[in-house]
């Protein structure tokens, strides 16, 4: 089966519509969100090739396929990161030039988010796990946990020229 377009999110349904259908599982690594054609086999060993048009990134629970069995969703693993909390601007400024130079992707939270190790953080960025990044993380004593978490949005490099 090709399946050439995403056909909705399990976040639009309600509580009624999802507790009334089976859901099949494709579980898929981060890396594989932003890929267009790809080959994947959901947790009920149905193989279903991707030929999505456009530039869109997959998102956890977007509905691939239904049918009279329930929904075939994709879900995310969870991917091995660092989550780095500074004590302050400066630091983070610093930090952030720093693994930037590295060209190490990243993404930022706001205190509201909560992160298991980090109470209270003012605000995290967070990275792939990288064990250099590790290394300079704690010989700069900066506060951070090495984490599996689910990341809703993949890592993107910015686009920039030198």
């Amino acid at each position: 089966m090709i399946v050439e377009r995403i056909l909705g999110n399990t976040a639009d349904l309600s509580a009624e519509e999802l507790a009334s259908v089976h859901l099949e599982r494709v579980v898929l690594p981060l890396s594989a969100l932003t890929r267009q054609v790809q080959r994947v086999t959901s947790d009920h060993g149905r193989e279903i090739g991707l030929r999505l048009a456009g530039r869109i990134d997959l998102r956890e629970g977007d509905i691939l396929l239904r049918d009279e069995t329930g929904l075939v969703v994709i879900a995310l693993e969870p991917t091995d990161v660092l989550v780095i909390a500074p004590s302050s601007v400066l630091q983070m400024g610093v930090i952030a030039h720093n693994l930037g130079n590295r060209h190490l992707q990243a993404q930022f939270f706001g205190p509201d988010e909560p992160f298991e190790g980090l109470p209270g953080h003012q605000g995290v960025m967070v990275i792939q796990y990288d064990h250099t990044a590790a290394h300079y993380l704690d010989h700069q004593g900066v506060r951070y946990v090495r984490a599996d978490r689910v990341m809703q949005v993949p890592f993107r490099h910015a686009e920039h020229t030198h």
